[in-house]
Parts: structure tokens; sequence; C-alpha cells
């Protein structure tokens, strides 16, 4: 049975231009079409966007490095406040960008573009570099600023992060793939979840509640103990580490709070791992201060935790996933379990009268 042609094919353009190759794109209601000479490595292309409703950008890119989007060697066009079509080259240095004009890698020329009947078409022609026919091409839609492209949607649910991928000219085949930034992200969001909004509370309340019963020491303090330095590992050294990658890769864009609110975590997390291994004995005049600085140390680590959970969930627009779910479970828990945190409760003295025993059992 033959092959049936992609809905693409059927396209007309109205400047008699004509395309015999084409691909309707997965996302973005894009559409490419080419021409490819390979005795030239010349390739002439139409990127096309239907569905225009409202003043927007339009961009289709080739990455000569990588398959994101830093690096790549963009097209651009959208209409000016004065009603002109803007269409021009920029290189992509960071994710920061503005679009902003400048010469590309590879040459281009026959630049033009068409913005009538809800959709808007770039045409351009360029030379492929190497001698090779498989790229690394991207797409892309946003709003504007007066004549100032602005940021597209980097929600996770969102299209516009998934509008990447490969392309043969030669043979036609065209795949989709997902940045390796998406992939750090994913893990960063993870690993500090657990690890911050899950383990190191879950921790505090083992320490605060099983240790009331005898039969429980020492198990109680090893779980509490085991929580809280898996915690550390996930979050305070890989959590940490993937938030130091995503911010090189991320040049152009500043969380600051979340950033310094993270190296704030790290710190204290480490002062209270450091601090629990040398801490004085059961019977030390300095075991009070101890117990302080154990107790204020480790309830402002969950607590800047959970907010900075919340802070990235906010970053990463996943209000609706099942691990923010997850968090505000954990949150409620813990909410129910600090309540209590300096009031008098019968037949067992206050918080401040705890902390105020010498005998405490670590």
């Amino acid at each position: 049975m033959a092959e049936q042609p992609p809905p693409c094919a059927n396209y007309r353009f109205s400047n008699n231009k004509h395309f015999p190759s084409c691909s309707d794109l997965p996302v973005l209601s894009s559409s490419l079409h080419w021409n490819y000479h390979p005795s030239s490595s010349r390739v002439d292309v139409a990127f096309r966007h239907t569905g225009v409703s409202d003043r927007r950008w339009i961009a289709w890119a080739i990455n000569p490095t990588s398959a994101g989007m830093v690096g790549s060697q963009a097209i651009v066009s959208f209409p000016r406040t004065d009603g002109s079509l803007a269409v021009y080259t920029s290189s992509i240095t960071s994710y920061g960008t503005r679009l902003e004009q400048g010469n590309l890698s590879f040459p281009v020329w026959d630049l033009s573009a068409t913005n009538q009947n809800n959709e808007m078409i770039i045409y351009a022609s360029l030379e492929l570099q190497g001698n090779i026919s498989a790229v690394n091409h991207l797409w892309q839609v946003g709003p504007m600023s007066e004549n100032t492209p602005m940021m597209h949607s980097v929600a996770p649910s969102s299209t516009n992060v998934r509008s990447m991928g490969s392309l043969d000219f030669l043979s036609g085949k065209i795949t989709t793939t997902r940045s390796s930034s998406a992939t750090v992200k994913n893990i960063h969001g993870i690993l500090n979840t657990v690890s911050w909004g899950i383990l190191m509370p879950t921790g505090a309340i083992i320490a605060r509640h099983l240790k009331k019963f005898e039969s429980t020491d020492p198990l109680w303090f090893y779980l509490h103990v085991s929580c809280q330095l898996l915690a550390y590992v996930l979050g305070g050294l890989g959590g940490f580490v993937t938030g130091i990658v995503l911010g090189k890769r991320s040049h152009g864009i500043e969380h600051s709070s979340h950033k310094i609110i993270g190296i704030i975590l790290f710190c204290l997390a480490t002062a209270q791992v450091f601090g629990g291994m040398v801490r004085p004995g059961k019977d030390s005049k300095y075991r009070p201060f101890f117990n302080w600085f154990h107790f204020l140390v480790g309830y402002s680590t969950i607590f800047l935790g959970i907010i900075n959970i919340y802070k990235g969930f906010g970053i990463f627009h996943a209000a609706e996933s099942w691990w923010y779910v997850c968090l505000q479970c954990c949150t409620s828990r813990l909410g129910v379990h600090c309540s209590g945190i300096g009031s008098i409760r019968s037949g067992e003295g206050s918080e401040v009268k705890y902390l105020r025993q010498q005998q405490v059992q670590y």
C-alpha cells in the first residue's frame, strides 16, 4: 500500500514557490517545506506557522553544536507595530536572548516573510556546512512587547519546550528530541522534593515523637540520622550540584531568591551534619547549647527547604503535578507536627523545658 503524503504536501504557496519536500511538525501548528540541492549543500526552506490570531514572533533555527536552544542559528520574523514585517537572522547565545539581530555561522540569503490569512511564513536559502544533510533544528513561537520578542512559555506541559528535533533534508526523516536541560530540571526537582520536602521533615517527626517511647531507643535515633543524612546527600549534594549545572546552562535567566535560599540551605544542612558529628556528650555543660543549635538549625532548614521547593514549582510551572500534591500532603503533616512547638502540653511541660533538659537522648 502506497504511503500517504503528509497534509503539508497539499499546501500551495501564493507566490508560486514550490518545495518538493515537507513535514508537518508535531507541535506549535507549524510545518517545514524545503528543496535540497545536494551538489551545493544548499537548502531552500519555508517555515509556516498557522492559526495566528495576535501579534507574535516566529522562528526556525538550526543548531550546529547541540540539540538545545543555546547555540542555535535562527531566522526570526514578527509584525512591527507600524504594520511592517521584520525578518532577520539571530544567533542564540543564552536562554535570556531577546532575539537580537546578528549574523549566523553559515551563509543565508533570500530572506523574506509573509503574514496573511492567519498564517506566517518565513522563506530563506541557506548553505549547510561540512557537506552534511542531517541537522538539529528548532522552531518556536512567542509573544511580543511593542517591537521586542518576549520569552515563550517554559512550562513542562507547554508545547514550546518540545519544539526541537533532528531533520535529514536528503531522506526527509524527522524526529523530535528533548533538551538535556529539561532532564536535569526534572532530576533537580525530584532530588530536592524528596530530600527537603519528605525525608528531612520525616526525620524531624521521628525524633520528636518516637523518642518518647523507651522501647524505640536507640532505633529512633538511627532512623532519624538515616533520614537526615540521606536528605543531605540527595538535596544538599545532588540537588545543589544539579542546581549549579542548571545555572551554568541558563545564562541570562536568574531566579535570585531560589538560588540564595538554596545556598543558605546547603550551608545550614552542612552545619547540621558536622555539628551532629562533634556533638558533646549527654553530661557535658555544652550539651544544652548544642540542643538549641540542633533544634534551631534543623527547623530552619526544614522550613526554608519547603519554601524553596514551592519556589521551584513556581519556576517550573508544576502546580498540577503529582509531586506538588505529594508535597502539599507532607507540608500539611509537618504543620500538624510543628503546631505544638512552644506550647504547654498537659503532663509533658513546654518545648522550652524540653530543650533545656541536659539529659536529651542523642
